[in-house]
């Protein structure tokens, strides 16, 4: 059991590595559009200076010669690569602070915070037990219904611990279980840690294991996706 676990926290913790590179990646890629656009800014404004004392050097003369137009031609490849960039840029959701995510199970829509400092997703998680089915590891845990405040009983296969390091406190081992989240134009099936989250105003926090290359995030906004309900995703 021991080995199994030794293997399991390594698995997270090669998830993890994996979700920060992506991030890192996320990052840099808006950083070389923004460099992009500022280049043809700077070039556009270098062609303008040189068209503007070319003019003034070489006055017209009273009979211009006649001036063939030539089509300037584009690299197919400088083509493709705007293609692309414009595909990703499609693409790419950009997400507020908080956002209402729909959870499945239990079905329910929640406020949560989205957290791109935050390597794996979060779940507020109360009365858990775990326990084994035909030999396999599951859990059973509460989460709030936002509307009435009722506990909502949700049953998943346990897919993994991690250790939590609180200040001044001996770490914690938490159970991770999946559930399919979906966010606007997103529908991802994803790792949950279960903690304790009733301090905080949101039960969930999204991190960058289900953001990945799929979003950015703009901490200045807030719920700039319609919320979802069960309605909605039937």
């Amino acid at each position: 059991m021991s080995e199994l676990n030794r293997r399991e926290d390594a698995l997270i913790a090669r998830e993890a590595a994996i979700s920060a590179r992506e991030s890192e990646l996320v990052t840099l890629f808006s950083e070389l559009l923004k460099e992009k656009k500022q280049l043809e800014n700077q070039q556009i404004q270098l062609e303008n200076l040189i068209s503007t004392v070319s003019r003034t050097n070489n006055p017209p003369a009273s009979a211009p010669p006649r001036r063939t137009a030539v089509k300037k031609t584009q690299h197919p490849s400088n083509k493709a690569t705007t293609a692309q960039n414009k595909q990703i840029q499609d693409d790419i959701t950009i997400l507020g602070g908080l956002e209402y995510i729909y959870l499945e199970p239990p079905g329910i829509s929640l406020s949560a915070r989205i957290d791109t400092g935050a390597q794996t997703s979060s779940l507020n998680a109360l009365d858990m037990v775990e326990f084994e089915r035909d030999g396999k590891p599951y859990i059973k845990f509460n989460i709030l219904d936002p509307e009435t405040n009722e506990k909502i009983e949700i049953t998943r296969r346990v897919r993994g611990h991690t250790k939590i390091k609180k200040h001044k406190t001996e770490s914690q081992r938490r159970p991770i279980v999946q559930l399919r989240v979906k966010l606007g134009n997103l529908d991802e099936q994803i790792s949950f840690t279960l903690i304790d989250r009733s301090k905080f105003d949101q039960q969930v926090l999204i991190g960058r294991n289900f953001l990945r290359d799929l979003a950015v995030v703009d901490v200045s906004k807030e719920y700039t996706v319609s919320k979802s309900t069960r309605d909605s995703q039937q």
